[in-house]
């Protein structure tokens, strides 16, 4: 197997793995990053979202070989307890969570949209996180969590 190097939250890692092998297996099993969950492993939960130059992507079926040298962001590189991201900041002030498993993804695919849209509405908010599964219900929450940090995302 070739070397792979991977840029994961501002760090380059270079390491002997299939080209094969998903993105997300990478990032838990060999970088100890524990922010993208396994979830359904089909790319359709949500729970493995992460960025990949700033665009959401679900890390359990991508393979590790595409993504190249293009920065990987998990949520451990979103912010850092002292001082979280602005998304970050919401979810705690707002409680969006309760389990906490599909926190990961509702996070990072809302990082991505403010990202690209500095103020979405109400109705772009929920288009962006239409295919994110929460099971227990804090979808109230996770809205008023998401509106919060689009109130607070300043962009250059």
């Amino acid at each position: 197997m070739p070397a792979t190097t991977l840029r994961v939250n501002g760090r380059t890692h270079t390491l002997t793995i299939a080209a094969d092998a998903p993105l997300l297996l990478i990032l838990r099993n060999d970088l100890a990053l524990n922010g993208p969950k396994y979830g359904c492993g089909l790319g359709e939960c949500g729970a493995c979202t992460v960025l990949i130059e700033g665009v959401a992507a679900r890390s359990c079926c991508i393979p590790v070989g595409i993504v190249g040298e293009r920065e990987i962001t998990t949520l451990e590189g979103l912010g850092t307890a002292e001082a979280p991201h602005p998304v970050q900041a919401a979810f705690i002030a707002e409680q969006g969570a309760q389990c906490g498993y599909c926190l990961n993804g509702m996070i990072m695919t809302v990082a991505a949209l403010l990202r690209r849209d500095p103020h979405p509405t109400e109705p772009a908010i929920a288009r962006a996180l239409r295919y994110n599964l929460c099971r227990c219900g804090a979808h109230v929450e996770i809205m008023r969590a998401a509106l919060r940090a689009a109130g607070a995302v300043v962009q250059p």
